[in-house]
């Protein structure tokens, strides 16, 4: 009897691959369902007319669209034109684009929820921010804000190194490591 290769295993390149591209996606998710879950909770407070597990449920749709956006734009490497410059440069970059595009989402979103309600594609393009120029932008500033830091983690994750960055984050640092800073900083 001979024996079958099935199921075919997958490469252990292939499984790491995939492992580490749904790390990052869930990085991403988890960020973005934080955010949007507050802004929906705000919004939830300030116009009740929708309920909180509504508004919440739009909160991870957007999350998990987005995460997966920001994971495309990764791979498509937007924004490394600025990889030779100062970490500034691609930490705003990348928060403005992704700010432009989470204020296009949260458009599009609007006007398929309000055309799903009966009502007109205008009054679903205006509820956005209140239904002012200044409203979106405002909201536009917020979510740039908002994502400052995470695109500094991540740029700052490329130079010094993620293990290396994680370690700083997340591990217990000792009295050696915290004497060597202080004497950092006496410097």
């Amino acid at each position: 009897m001979t024996k079958t290769n099935w199921p075919p295993r997958a490469p252990a390149a292939l499984v790491d691959g995939v492992v580490r591209e749904a790390r990052k996606f869930l990085v991403r998710f988890l960020y973005l369902w934080i955010l949007f879950a507050l802004f929906a909770l705000h919004k939830t407070l300030l116009l009740p007319e929708e309920g909180f597990i509504y508004s919440q449920g739009f909160a991870i749709l957007n999350a998990f669209v987005l995460a997966k956006v920001m994971l495309v734009g990764d791979n498509l490497h937007v924004g490394e034109n600025f990889d030779t410059r100062p970490l500034v440069y691609p930490v705003l970059f990348k928060s403005a684009l992704f700010a432009i595009i989470l204020i296009c989402f949260d458009l599009i979103e609007e006007v398929v929820v309000r055309s799903l309600r009966g009502k007109s594609v205008e009054a679903g393009v205006w509820s956005v921010g209140g239904g002012t120029l200044e409203g979106i932008l405002s909201v536009g500033i917020i979510i740039f804000v908002v994502l400052i830091p995470y695109f500094a983690f991540r740029e700052m994750a490329k130079v010094v190194g993620e293990r290396q960055m994680r370690e700083l984050l997340f591990v217990r640092r000792t009295k050696l490591g915290a004497a060597s800073s202080q004497g950092a900083r006496a410097e």
